[in-house]
């Protein structure tokens, strides 16, 4: 019978150490005179990889290493030694330390929402819709619909829980069951619908914060740990590598800045934990990208440098309020920074400042290449945005910049970020009399007069009107009424109301003005 691995025997484990110094350490102390290739069969003291060939030096003269090789050497035997220590211990190399003492800061978030689902029961059949007359639309019925995400616990004095805000979009009660399997009840202390973050607090003793770490020190290729709660079963744990920094456009948010991973992260994942293999919190789990909203290795995480701001302003305030800087920005290349004459092809170039705005007061001007914000490196438009962004009103931030052969630094203070307000539809105005049946509006970007003249925009006409039949059209200007100017659609409506038949219309169109006679 095969022995566990866990009563590996010290012999057994110092025989895997001369093996590993047999297989690794001792091939590099071999002097490489010239390069051919042997069977790994005919190389006794080298590894055997099922007849792979290796290169090796034709030599096998022992002779002193270069110093190259020496630290190379050294570096495999710490580490053979390592792995030794380790298989002494629980017989193999392995997480769970780590995942055993970071566990009980992930928890398990249960959300009820009120919507509308499909009527399956027996009165949505149309018989008896129409014995008992109810209507032919009372399909769907109300009802509390339960989704489940995950949570990270970040204060555990305060019992504040940091998770996605689309885990708790429209919550009417939340639940928050902890690794243990407690489960208290949780109120939401803010959100931030721009960065899918939110924070929530339960009252409860005994609990775990999460150590925090710095996603900007993680590289492609660093392995990290994704925990959560995928599809409801309970807290999983998943391995994989960064697959990319600085992800962004996915859609998934206004500000966007997600690590990539190829670590499993399926529903039911969001607001989950991504750690490093030393248990650091580097990320919270947001978005996934696949068919049906299943994983296929291609997961995105909210870097935590990026959400520890967002989440000390929603503990303060319990909103986010966002510095704004006043430029327009686009991502710099290597064409743009030729014709600029900057020694850099990153950063973010400005190509419009809003007169008045905090970057023109500044001294900032188009043209400028903005490459770092307090000294933090901007590699493009999207990261100097969420820079920005990512700073309160009335900060003060210092602006590294590039221009034509100078470098200098340029200090401004943030204003408000004012939230975009949807254009108000223009109002519109019923003709009367001869211009019965016409909707007039003010002259706005959708129509090609916009800039170029005043007047009245025909929004819409009836066929059956005398405009129409005076070859007026949807989309003409109305600059006159008999020869006087009119500049908006009441003027219009006004002139024609006083003036009697027939009405000479003049009409902007194809950027012309012609007159109709209406009559």
């Amino acid at each position: 019978m095969q022995k566990p691995l866990s009563r590996l025997t010290m012999r057994q484990s110092d025989e895997r150490g001369a093996l590993f110094m047999k297989q690794y350490f001792l091939p590099l102390c071999i002097r490489s005179d010239a390069h051919s290739q042997f069977p790994v069969g005919d190389t006794p003291a080298l590894a055997r990889d099922n007849g792979a060939v290796l290169r090796f030096g034709a030599s096998t003269e022992r002779s002193t290493p270069p110093m190259r090789w020496i630290r190379r050497a050294a570096a495999l035997l710490i580490l053979a030694l390592t792995l030794t220590a380790e298989a002494s211990a629980t017989g193999q190399p392995s997480l769970a330390p780590m995942i055993a003492r970071v566990g009980p800061s992930v928890v398990s978030v249960a959300i009820q929402t009120e919507g509308t689902v499909d009527d399956e029961s027996l009165l949505n059949d149309p018989f008896f819709h129409k014995f008992f007359g109810l209507p032919e639309d009372a399909t769907q019925v109300r009802q509390a619909l339960q989704t489940t995400g995950s949570g990270v616990i970040v204060d555990a004095s305060q019992g504040y829980i940091l998770t996605s805000y689309h885990v708790v979009e429209n919550a009417s009660s939340i639940g928050i069951t902890l690794a243990n399997g407690d489960a208290y009840a949780a109120t939401i202390i803010g959100t931030d619908p721009d960065t899918d973050l939110a924070v929530l607090k339960i009252r409860a003793d005994g609990l775990t914060s999460i150590e925090m770490g710095e996603s900007t020190e993680l590289r492609v290729g660093d392995y990290v740990a994704a925990i959560g709660n995928p599809f409801g079963l309970g807290q999983t744990v998943t391995l994989g590598i960064v697959s990319a920094l600085g992800r962004a456009g996915l859609g998934a948010a206004n500000y966007e800045n997600f690590i990539q991973t190829d670590a499993s992260i399926n529903p039911g994942n969001s607001g989950g934990a991504l750690v490093d293999l030393d248990g650091k919190l580097v990320g919270i789990n947001s978005a996934i990208i696949g068919p049906s909203g299943a994983n296929v290795g291609i997961g995105f995480a909210i870097p935590i440098t990026m959400a520890k701001g967002i989440m000390t302003q929603l503990i303060a305030h319990g909103e986010i309020k966002r510095g704004q800087l006043g430029t327009i920005i686009q991502d710099n290349n290597f064409d743009l920074a030729a014709a600029l004459a900057v020694d850099t092809a990153a950063g973010a170039v400005v190509s419009e400042v809003v007169p008045g705005s905090p970057g023109a007061k500044a001294g900032i001007i188009p043209g400028d290449v903005v490459v770092a914000v307090d000294e933090a490196a901007v590699r493009n438009a999207a990261e100097l945005r969420n820079m920005i962004a990512s700073y309160p009103p009335e900060s003060v931030v210092r602006l590294s910049i590039k221009r034509p052969k100078e470098s200098l630094t340029i200090t401004a203070k943030l204003r408000p970020l004012e939230a975009a307000k949807e254009p108000a539809p223009p109002a519109s105005v019923e003709g009367e009399g001869l211009l019965s049946l016409v909707t007039l509006t003010a002259v706005g970007p959708e129509s090609d007069a916009y800039g170029k003249t005043q007047g009245a925009f025909v929004a819409a006409m009836s066929d059956r009107s005398r405009a129409a039949a005076a070859g007026l059209e949807a989309g003409d200007v109305v600059v006159s009424v008999n020869r006087k100017d009119a500049t908006d659609p009441q003027m219009v409506v006004d002139l024609a109301a006083a003036s009697e038949a027939p009405l000479l219309l003049g009409v902007f169109r194809d950027g012309h003005v012609r007159f109709l006679v209406v009559k």
